[in-house]
C-alpha cells in the first residue's frame, strides 16, 4: 500500500453518519472536529476536510455523498499506511 500525502475521495456517508464514525475510524489517536477534523498521529498528523456532493442516484437507490480531502503532514510512508489501513477497516461500507 502507497498512501500518498495528500489525496481526495468520495465516500458514501452523509456528514452525520461519517462524524459518527469518525472517532472508531482513527482509533486513540486524538481528534478535533469543527469545519474539518485534525487527527494527531504521534508527531505528525492528518488533516481531513470533506464537502457534501449530491446523492449518487442508481435506479430508486440514492447513496450520499462525501468528498473528502486528507492530507498528511510530517508522517513517513509507512505510517501513513499504517494508519490508512485501520481508518480504511472501520469506514468500509457494504461489499459483497
Amino acid at each position: 500500500m502507497h498512501t500518498p500525502v495528500r489525496f481526495t475521495r468520495e465516500m458514501a456517508f452523509s456528514r452525520d453518519e461519517w462524524l459518527r464514525a469518525l472517532p472508531e475510524a482513527v482509533g486513540a489517536y486524538p481528534v478535533s472536529v469543527g469545519e474539518g477534523a485534525d487527527v494527531r498521529i504521534g508527531r505528525g498528523g492528518l488533516s481531513l476536510r470533506w464537502h457534501v456532493a449530491p446523492a449518487r442516484r442508481i435506479a430508486l437507490l440514492a447513496l450520499p455523498r462525501l468528498v473528502v480531502n486528507f492530507e498528511f503532514e510530517g508522517l513517513d510512508a509507512a505510517a501513513r499506511d499504517a494508519f490508512m489501513k485501520r481508518f480504511d477497516l472501520y469506514m468500509h461500507r457494504g461489499g459483497g
